[in-house]
């Protein structure tokens, strides 16, 4: 039939070199016959023009495909083995005919050299999506002087020429950060951690191009679209809003949501409810240069438990009633509500294969746990400046960020308090199994009207802590030690140590001074445990002793618009964590154990003293020098169970609709006005797009 000798040209809109090479990144692309005399830096586009012309001689379209006059797509996953030989690893196409087909045609594929790294022959690993139906051939392009003229005219309105060449995923290959998100972290934590791989997993949010040289992130996606032809169709469940790719540049926009709906038994409301609309625009400007904003609007009113937290933690000034935890300052919504917006971005910028450079509004996070002991995403969102020097077996991240203090002490003339924190952290893989980490951060403040001190930018660790340590006291400092070592490709263990006050007599003496100003982690990650695919465990204690992350400088606490910069219990708790995380294609789901011990202050009148809990308040209102120990003061146990379970809807935006279930019981030693005996059952409905971490264990 006329529709079987149909030219057909291929549109292979994505060739991700660097997906999952078995062996090593590649440093030469595998080279066709014909391609031998080509430069290296061309090989690329050789190797890809050149299976795309194989593909079109050789592919023939299966009479199904235009009996049912399907619209789609195939997804094809393949290597180039060591041998130069092809080979299909993987294959999604709606009829069998079509995998027939492309598997024929690969077969035919000559052996050819293959890719080398260090000048040995390597494994490299390609993901190829091709649409269906396939198109006509390519026309002649021999230029006549008739089309020159055409040309030309054309030129004289450029406006006019600019056209969408089509957006081809370069998200997955840019500079921008893969979203703060647990449950999609866990999701590639297993390819990242391979013993022998010279990652560095503490340093957080991650650049997608980082891994994606470890994990096919867009393969990953791509087989799970949906076979759907609609425009609305495409953009629900596969695609974003809006994209579009110029010669040198690219963006993509999309609306989002966090919507929710709940009921919760300790509350005098019917309903607990969230809505947040966002905008989220990303893109690139050549191949180093990335950008990524969002605006939120959003009222919520929660659990009882969540709102007297948003309220305790009040900006003392403005009227405002309460600060969203992770998100800001708050003002009244209908009386009985919060409406909070906000906005975060950031520009990012690299110089070759070394150094990533960014400047935003957002948040950082360093450790391998749950929680984090140096530096967390549970507080607001502040403006930083980050360098990562990765080289050798080592990344180094330097943050500088920019903090408020929003209590009524330490407003001056009516305004917040600007304080200024300078973060070290040093990342080294010692062996291909175990890595240790050095960490440093120095507060100060703005006394003097000396701004942001040009000293904090020496990016020597521990060059400023010692300083402060045996000089005046004009900042706080910190410091810390990590390691990680990996068992097995599917056991990981890790630990942070945070040092707040460093006084060796004090530390060892053993009278529990009030000086022992420490916290520890002990924690572990199992990933695949009885060869379960997708399932993930993780077990991890946090204790941090009273008084750590506090200052008897008003300002110079641990912490930022009255949330606290690591752990969002502050200090003076234990608690114990178990975590399980387990996805089939869209489907997700997560079960989560806290069980702690806090020690909070009395404040009743009699007993005013501060027990190390709140980081806020001055270390010198302590009750004795000596004999303090953890969950001193009003101690309480907390107990915090959490089932989520959802659908991923679209993969490239992430939105998910999912349902959660909260059991939350607090029993203090003694009731007080602010902490007193309480159950809470909260059970909720969403649909949200998961760019961030919502905490609601406190």
């Amino acid at each position: 039939m006329i529709f079987k000798a149909l030219p057909v040209f291929l549109l292979l809109f994505s060739f991700l070199v660097q997906g999952q090479q078995t062996v090593s990144e590649f440093e030469k692309y595998p080279v066709f016959p014909e391609c031998e005399n080509v430069t290296v830096g061309d090989l690329k586009s050789c190797f890809e023009s050149t299976l795309q012309k194989f593909l079109f001689d050789n592919f023939k379209t299966p009479q199904r495909v235009f009996d049912e006059d399907y619209k789609g797509q195939i997804v094809v996953f393949f290597e180039v083995d060591r041998e130069g030989m092809f080979k299909i690893l993987a294959m999604d196409a709606i009829f069998q005919e079509l995998k027939d087909e492309i598997q024929r045609v690969f077969e035919k594929l000559p052996q050819i050299e293959p890719a080398s790294y260090n000048a040995r022959p390597v494994f490299a690993q390609f993901t190829m999506p091709i649409k269906i139906p396939l198109e006509a051939s390519i026309e002649n392009t021999n230029t006549t002087k008739e089309q020159v003229l055409i040309l030309k005219k054309e030129m004289a309105n450029e406006f006019e020429t600019i056209q969408n060449l089509g957006y081809t995923n370069e998200k997955y290959e840019s500079n921008i950060n893969v979203p703060l998100s647990h449950q999609d972290y866990a999701r590639f934590d297993y390819y990242l951690n391979q013993v022998g791989n010279n990652t560095h997993t503490a340093q957080r949010p991650y650049l997608y191009k980082e891994v994606s040289k470890h994990y096919d992130m867009e393969a990953r996606d791509t087989i799970l679209f949906k076979n759907k032809s609609s425009w609305f169709g495409k953009k629900w469940w596969n695609e974003h809003m809006v994209s579009f790719k110029g010669e040198d540049y690219w963006f993509t926009i999309d609306p989002g949501v966090d919507l929710q709906l709940g009921t919760e038994s300790d509350s005098d409301f019917d309903y607990t409810y969230n809505n947040t609309r966002l905008a989220l625009v990303q893109g690139g400007l050549g191949k180093n240069f990335n950008f990524h904003a969002v605006v939120y609007e959003s009222q919520g009113r929660f659990a009882d438990y969540f709102n007297r937290y948003a309220e305790s933690i009040a900006a003392d000034t403005g009227g405002n009633p309460a600060i969203i935890p992770g998100f800001g300052i708050a003002k009244e919504f209908k009386e009985t509500a919060y409406d909070y917006p906000l906005a975060t971005g950031y520009l990012s910028y690299s110089v070759g294969q070394m150094f990533n450079f960014q400047l935003g509004h957002g948040k950082n996070f360093l450790g391998d746990g749950y929680r984090s002991l140096f530096l967390s995403d549970v507080a607001s969102p502040s403006p930083y400046f980050k360098i990562n020097s990765t080289f050798w077996k080592i990344k180094y991240t330097n943050t500088w960020m920019s903090l408020r203090d929003v209590r009524q002490e330490a407003t001056v003339d009516g305004a917040f308090t600007t304080k200024y924190m300078a973060t070290h952290y040093l990342s080294y893989n010692v062996t291909k199994r175990l890595n240790i980490g050095l960490f440093e951060s120095v507060l100060w403040d703005n006394s003097n009207d000396r701004g942001f001190d040009l000293n904090f930018l020496n990016p020597i660790i521990f060059y400023r802590a010692i300083e402060f340590s045996t000089g005046p006291r004009s900042g706080n400092a910190l410091v810390g030690l990590s390691s990680k070592y990996k068992f097995s490709d599917k056991f990981v263990a890790y630990s942070q140590l945070i040092i707040d006050e460093f006084s060796t007599s004090d530390i060892f003496g053993g009278e529990k001074s009030w000086k022992n100003k420490l916290g520890f982690q002990l924690g572990a990650k199992y990933f695949r445990p009885f060869d379960i695919d997708n399932l993930f465990l993780q077990f991890e204690y946090n204790q941090v002793r009273p008084y750590t992350y506090s200052h008897n400088t008003i300002v110079l606490n641990y912490g930022h618009n009255n949330q606290s910069m690591a752990h969002l219990w502050g200090a003076n708790f234990k608690e114990f964590i178990a975590i399980a995380r387990y996805e089939k294609n869209r489907l997700f789901g997560s079960a989560k154990v806290i069980v702690g011990e806090r020690g909070y202050d009395f404040n009743d009148g009699e007993d005013n003293f501060n027990y190390g809990g709140d980081i806020y308040r001055d270390e010198r209102d302590r009750p004795s020098d000596f004999g303090i120990e953890i969950a001193q003061g009003n101690t309480t146990s907390v107990f915090h169970g959490e089932l989520e379970a959802g659908y991923l809807i679209n993969p490239s935006t992430n939105l998910k609709v999912y349902a959660s279930f909260i059991y939350r019981d607090f029993n203090p030693q003694e009731n007080t006005a602010t902490e007193f005996k309480n159950s809470t059952t909260w059970l909720n409905f969403g649909i949200r797009t998961d760019i961030f971490n919502w905490y609601k264990d406190f």
